[in-house]
């Protein structure tokens, strides 16, 4: 299946039935009122989220979602059938959005939670409702409310509490699939990953947590260069960030780190202010790559600038991955309890 994360659909609400006009006829009974009955109410469009999907590619192929419109009213005051709900289900975390208005509608951010979009047209009243002492043969009637029809964007944003990021080749994808059961491609050359992917990560002792990859970002990827940009959006939830810089590539040494990491923070702020402000932790890989006499200095050089150590890890050898999730989980831990105050 296709990862998909934007869809564009358009949502018509059911019209609401006319209201009846009728007298009642029966036998012994040659002036009967009005018996018209009123219309149903038209069907509503409900977006509801579900965790049993994970992309918006079910969506691709239908662009129009209509609902049932409701019965008309009958004799004997009968009152007409109600236009039947269109129910869609979206992945969790579904933001939805109104294309003509350029409004937010609704995030999905919850199991369970329902949006209802497009609201039916109200029943029409039968004429039984317009009878009075001076109008004792009512003709006239309501027709039903008229449909609503809404075209709506929506923008799939993972839920994910660690968001990892980096250029092409900086070992995201090694460092979630040796953390988590996630099976990313993982290979020695660039743009692996072309797509998001999720692993559960359950250190020892803690609390299981979220961690996504997110795509290799390229200089100027918030103006659209490469693909990291289309994906961004996927680690605004994330409660702080991972940018992972590699220290070395296999065979040849690549631009000046912190270089790597400061362009990264610079994508960052132009794409959203909102994920810039995010707790971003600098993680150095690959350092099974490089010497301790090479080590040191760019460590020093990492805190002389940005005012912190980045994190030193090698998917390879294993080296500091167990300490990086136990500082991921400790942080979690303590913003958890930051919010239960």
């Amino acid at each position: 299946m296709r990862f998909i994360d934007e869809v564009e659909i358009t949502c018509v609400s059911g019209r609401g039935g006319d209201g009846s006009l009728s007298f009642r006829r029966e036998p012994y009974t040659p002036r009967g009122g009005p018996d018209g009955g009123d219309g149903g109410r038209g069907g509503n469009v409900v977006l509801v989220a579900t965790r049993r999907l994970n992309t918006l590619y079910h969506l691709r192929g239908t662009r129009l979602y209509p609902a049932k419109d409701g019965g008309g009213g009958g004799a004997k005051n009968m009152t007409g059938r109600n236009g039947k709900d269109r129910v869609i289900e979206v992945p969790v975390g579904t933001v939805i959005r109104d294309m003509d208005e350029g409004v937010q509608v609704a995030d999905l951010a919850e199991e369970g939670r329902v949006a209802v979009v497009c609201r039916g047209g109200r029943g029409g009243r039968g004429n039984s409702h317009f009878k009075s002492s001076t109008n004792r043969t009512p003709r006239q009637v309501e027709h039903g409310g008229a449909a609503i029809e809404r075209r709506l964007g929506l923008e799939l944003k993972l839920l994910a509490d660690v968001g990892l990021l980096g250029f092409p080749n900086a070992g995201k994808s090694t460092l979630i699939s040796r953390i988590s059961r996630a099976k990313p491609k993982v290979a020695d050359y660039p743009f692996t990953t072309l797509v998001p992917n999720l692993g559960v990560v359950s250190p020892g002792g803690e609390e299981s947590f979220v961690v996504a990859d997110i795509p290799g970002l390229v200089a100027g990827a918030s103006e659209g260069i490469g693909l990291g940009h289309r994906f961004l959006r996927h680690v605004e939830r994330c409660s702080f960030l991972l940018h992972m810089v590699s220290a070395m590539e296999i065979g040849e040494a690549v631009e000046d780190p912190l270089e790597r990491y400061e362009a990264l923070v610079r994508e960052l702020a132009a794409f959203s202010e909102k994920l810039a402000s995010r707790t971003q932790i600098p993680v150095l890989t690959k350092v099974d790559l490089l010497t301790d006499e090479e080590l040191a200095p760019l460590l020093q050089r990492f805190e002389e600038q940005i005012g912190m150590r980045p994190w030193c890890i090698s998917s390879v050898s294993g080296q500091g991955i167990d300490a990086l999730v136990g500082e991921c989980a400790r942080r979690l831990r303590s913003m958890l309890e930051v919010d239960e105050e």
